[in-house]
């Protein structure tokens, strides 16, 4: 996806158009049952108003109908620079999006700081506490925890942290709706801190090293 908003993107096919990119790359589970029926091929179609109050379905475009928001070369589902991946290590699984983080933070090694809550981010920011390098670990986010909260507030600050030159990194067992940007990310950890993971097991000054290249991360002599 180029640049633009979610109006320039529904023109350009939207989201029958992306999912269908996703299910031709097999990035996508097909079998599974959705609120539109099983399988997700449903999401391929689009609605069409008839006699009301009657709602029909049509199979949405089948190509990328702007080039400038939506592309791809017949070959990948994205372009090379977006890449996702899931990492694994002795802190256990989690995924992460490199798309927009430079290589020379796609490495990291620094001591851990540990937040129970998200809302105790930003008073530490403000205080001075992060502006060092460190990996930011905010725990008991998951789905079992709390619900999972969305945690796009923590970008800002840890956003400036990486301009400042400090090694950033962070990682949750809780989520991110795509906004992590710049700000190296490992989310949705699991098992999640209150299930026993062992993120629930780290303590602050303890060396995590995250290497996104090759997926792994992990708590120095854990």
């Amino acid at each position: 996806m180029a640049p633009a908003d979610i109006n320039h993107f529904q023109a350009a096919g939207g989201v029958p158009v992306l999912m269908r990119e996703l299910l031709k790359g097999g990035l996508l589970h097909e079998d599974v049952n959705t609120v539109a029926g099983f399988g997700l091929h449903h999401y391929t179609m689009e609605p069409v108003a008839r006699q009301r109050p009657a709602l029909a379905w049509r199979e949405g475009a089948s190509e990328p109908l702007d080039g400038d928001v939506n592309r791809h070369d017949g070959k990948t589902v994205l372009p090379a620079t977006a890449e996702r991946k899931c990492w694994s290590g002795n802190l256990g699984r989690a995924v992460m999006k490199t798309s927009a983080v430079p290589v020379e933070n796609q490495v990291i090694e620094a001591p851990a700081v540990i937040f129970e809550s998200q809302h105790d981010v930003l008073p530490a920011f403000e205080a001075g506490k992060l502006d060092r390098d460190c990996v930011v670990v905010v725990r008991h986010q998951g789905p079992k925890a709390n619900g999972m909260p969305e945690l796009h507030k923590l970008m800002p600050p840890l956003g400036v942290l990486l301009d400042r030159c400090f090694k950033i990194a962070l990682v949750t067992d809780g989520r991110l709706s795509g906004a992590s940007g710049k700000v190296p990310s490992a989310i949705h950890v699991t098992p999640e801190a209150y299930d026993g993971g062992l993120l629930a097991k780290v303590q602050d000054g303890d060396m995590i090293r995250v290497q996104w290249p090759n997926g792994r991360a992990n708590v120095a002599g854990r």
